[in-house]
């Protein structure tokens, strides 16, 4: 019979723990969170505002059975280690473990590792300490603060507008994204023109930008500007300078949460979702070689530290494959003005013998990818600069100056492993020699228009929030999915577009909320949490200053903001006569009874005959294209043009393509 329980959060990292330690252990899974906050008391929030904002928890209806299972299990060993993620989270799901289970200070320890390999967890035994309830507090805090806006903004927000839900963290990332809408819709371009010239010498060419004219910088806005320019250059291009310099390249530090959800974001359009799937799984365990073994180091972290055990071994792989000059060592780069979780190390490989060409096949599309960007990202953070001959190229013509750059890599250093992972490629110059004159070019103009701000990507938006402190990086990922569940923005070109409802929701919430949803607020709020992780600050004091701050500007807002939803209309419901609503759904406004849920009725959008505008479908050239009104989202109102064999042929249009 085992002496010892192990407690984990997931059944596949009890898998592969289970695998590393012998007879006298059992490894179970709480599947994390036991217990959670009630709904009762007042507003629903489970807290006792008036006792110090005392939690009341429940066991969550699913973890029954396994909290029963538990406390079975602890009857029948010497001792219970509660081995949680190592971050606030997992320290918050010991002590409820701790609590339920009815365990003393005698019979448990608390255990962390940093990844999940036989000598990271055979350690950890070893080192063993108590349960950190300034972590616990500050974990508690946090649920308490998100579980009071959440629930009193929502119920404000469905009553009055009709949208589903807002968020502390949630509600400044959708007003980031609407602001920024605001800018891109207030923007008016600026027509701007540039003359370029493409030079050849020894059949490779150049092409060089014209940007100045008797050493003044040149602006051109006009077609009449464009053309003087144009007169006044003559059949005579020198090549006047060629320079060139060497530049270093440094390699990036290793992953963190937020820049590994960003770079898959930008290299393999992962969503943060289903990136922190991929890397959760294979840091809980992936069965490589008839082995089962954590692949890489805790992926919630925001620290960029790598231990020396891994610069160690860095060293001795990188000079036996690549030779020493490779090698340059490491020092963890500073982050100023934040509360770095220092225990934890940055997100590594955690044995770099594990290629990931050499476990492909073991692994999944999105776990092979995900695996490729952090082994090779913290390989390359370990390697010397790669450095680069840049060149430049200065062509003359009547006091007008052409000016061409390049580049070529002199020295891979870290390239030699990140290379495929880099944006960029070689662009070396032709070789041309001072004096030349170049017979063979070509000069061509062209109008140009000043560009909008940018909207958010996934990694943009990710990038932001990090810098303003917005959040932890842990919880990005399920701030913008909520976002996009909520249907309060949506995808365009790969970047975020807030929809009608996100732009209301956002707006109302300004209007009345402004000195809580804000930048300045929230991030405060994120410093608040990590004082009293480090015992500087008392949580209920902090939790009453808050909501003393806070309850004011609810109690206002219930009574001063307009009610939208539900409309009522001068019509009747054909099934129980009373009177029909306009309602709203993520799918936008719909018609209904005012008596549900006991009347069901709802009113079927009348559909307007389809106009058939004869054009045969450019994409199936079987059907015809029809002329419709868009009903949902940003098209709704909107005439489109879609092919009469939908949904067999899915083709739209803007506008009607010229008749074939």
């Amino acid at each position: 019979m085992a002496k010892y329980l192990v407690i984990v959060e997931s059944p596949a990292k009890s898998k592969t723990i289970e695998k590393y330690l012998g007879d006298d252990f059992v490894v179970k899974s709480s599947k994390g969170h036991i217990r959670d906050l009630t709904t009762g008391g007042f507003g629903g929030y489970g807290v006792d505002i008036e006792n110090n904002f005392e939690p009341k928890y429940k066991i969550q209806k699913d973890k029954k059975t396994i909290v029963k299972e538990l406390k079975a299990e602890t009857k029948n060993v010497e001792k219970v280690y509660l081995a949680t993620d190592h971050d606030r989270e997992g320290e918050a799901i010991s002590w409820h473990l701790y609590d339920e289970l009815g365990l003393s200070e005698q019979n448990y320890e608390r255990i962390v590792f940093n990844e999940i390999t036989k000598s990271a967890v055979i350690n950890s035994l070893s080192n063993g300490r108590k349960i950190d309830m300034d972590l616990v507090k500050s974990q508690e805090a946090r649920r308490i603060l998100d579980r009071i806006i959440g629930f009193s903004l929502s119920k404000l927000l469905q009553n009055k507008i009709g949208s589903k839900s807002a968020g502390r963290v949630q509600s400044v990332a959708l007003k980031l994204i609407v602001d920024k809408e605001k800018e891109y819709e207030a923007f008016i371009p600026q027509e701007y023109w540039e003359i370029y010239g493409t030079f050849t010498h020894s059949k490779k060419e150049i092409k060089a930008k014209l940007v100045s004219h008797n050493n003044e910088k040149i602006e051109l806005k006009s077609r009449d500007e464009t053309d003087k320019v144009l007169s006044d250059l003559n059949d005579k291009y020198i090549v006047e300078s060629i320079t060139s310099k060497e530049r270093q390249r440094q390699s990036r530090a290793p992953f963190i949460t937020s820049t590994l959800q960003q770079e898959a974001s930008s290299k393999y359009n992962y969503t943060s979702k289903k990136t922190m799937i991929a890397a959760q799984k294979l840091y809980e365990g992936i069965e490589v070689f008839n082995e089962r073994v954590g692949l890489i180091t805790y992926m919630r972290t925001d620290s960029m530290r790598l231990s020396d055990e891994f610069i160690e071994n860095g060293k001795k792989y990188i000079s036996e494959k690549f030779g020493g000059k490779y090698f340059k060592g490491y020092n963890t780069p500073s982050k100023k003005g934040k509360n770095i979780q220092d225990a934890h190390e940055a997100i590594r490989p955690t044995n770099l013998e594990y290629k990931p060409e050499d476990i492909k096949k073991y692994l999944s599309v999105d776990e092979y990818k995900i695996y490729s960007l952090i082994y090779y990202r913290a390989l390359a953070a370990l390697m010397v600069n790669a450095i680069y001959e840049d060149g430049k190229i200065i062509v003359s013509n009547n006091g007008y100056k052409f000016e061409a750059t390049g580049s070529k890599v002199i020295f891979d250093g870290y390239l030699k492993v990140y290379k495929k992972f880099e944006y960029g490629t070689d662009n070396e110059l032709p070789s041309f020699k001072e004096n030349d004159e170049i017979v063979d070019y070509t000069i061509e103009e062209e109008q140009k228009f000043t560009n909008p701000p940018a909207r958010y990507s996934e990694a943009k938006l990710i990038k932001k929030m990090e810098e303003l402190g917005i959040g932890r990086p842990s919880t990005y990922s399920t701030v913008i999915d909520t976002l996009k569940k909520r249907i309060y923005i949506e995808t365009v070109q790969k970047s975020f577009v807030p929809t009608e409802q996100g732009v209301l929701t956002s707006n109302k919430l300004d209007k009345y909320f402004s000195k809580i949803i804000n930048i300045q607020y929230t991030a405060e709020m994120e410093k608040t949490l990590d004082e009293i992780s480090n015992g500087e600050k008392v949580s209920y004091e902090e939790l009453a200053s808050f909501y003393n701050y806070y309850k004011p500007l609810l109690e206002e807002a219930q009574e001063k903001m307009e009610k939208i939803y539900p409309k009522f209309l001068d019509e009747l419901c054909p099934l129980c006569s009373k009177p029909l609503v306009v309602r709203r759904s993520r799918y936008g406004e719909f018609i209904a009874c005012s008596g549900f849920p006991k009347c069901r009725y709802i009113k079927k959008e009348e559909q307007d005959e389809p106009v058939d505008t004869k054009v045969i479908c450019p994409e199936c050239n079987e059907g015809t294209l029809v002329e419709r009104i868009g009903k949902r989202g940003r098209a709704k109102g909107k005439k489109f043009y879609g092919c009469s064999r939908y949904p067999k042929c899915k083709a739209t249009f803007s506008e009607l393509p010229e008749k074939k």
